[in-house]
């Protein structure tokens, strides 16, 4: 077993190789086991994380979803918007809100399985949702954005 420590975004992730089989491989990320599955091994891939949103609003477009494969790029805080953050790695099994909503300081906005544990996720601030990263069923890490309210 190969374990590595990866930064993202600031935060550490350990990494666990368990077992690797042609294409298909088990890891372990913080202590949660996956099973994965290697895309292109004879291309090299370099991952980038999307501009920060401009400051002069503008008309809301569908907003771009995450995919299961690979944690979400972080918003960076400030400016009065409150990113809501996944306390602990899981899968989304919910997202009680869309884009426009408005929402209260407190609500559940969205719902974590974690460790076969239900996790209501609650809105850090009153205002209204205006990104949503996640889709029901991925799977993310500590620390990764699953929506944002300004």
């Amino acid at each position: 077993m190969k374990q590595f420590i990866y930064r993202i975004n600031g935060q550490e992730y350990i990494v666990a190789v368990n077992k690797m089989e042609g294409d298909l491989a088990e890891v372990a990320v913080n202590g949660t086991n996956y099973k994965v599955e290697l895309v292109n091994s004879e291309e090299e891939v370099s991952l980038t994380t999307r501009p920060a949103a401009k400051a002069a609003p503008a008309p809301a477009a569908s907003a771009p979803k995450a995919t299961a494969s690979a944690p979400t790029a972080n918003k960076p805080a400030g400016s009065g918007m409150g990113v809501v953050k996944s306390p602990l790695p899981g899968i989304v099994i919910g997202i009680q809100v869309n884009v426009g909503d408005e929402v209260k300081k407190g609500q559940t906005v969205a719902m974590l399985e974690a460790m076969k544990m239900e996790n209501a996720i609650q809105a850090p601030i009153d205002g209204k949702v205006t990104e949503i990263y996640v889709n029901q069923g991925d799977s993310v890490l500590e620390g990764v954005a699953l929506l944002t309210i300004a």
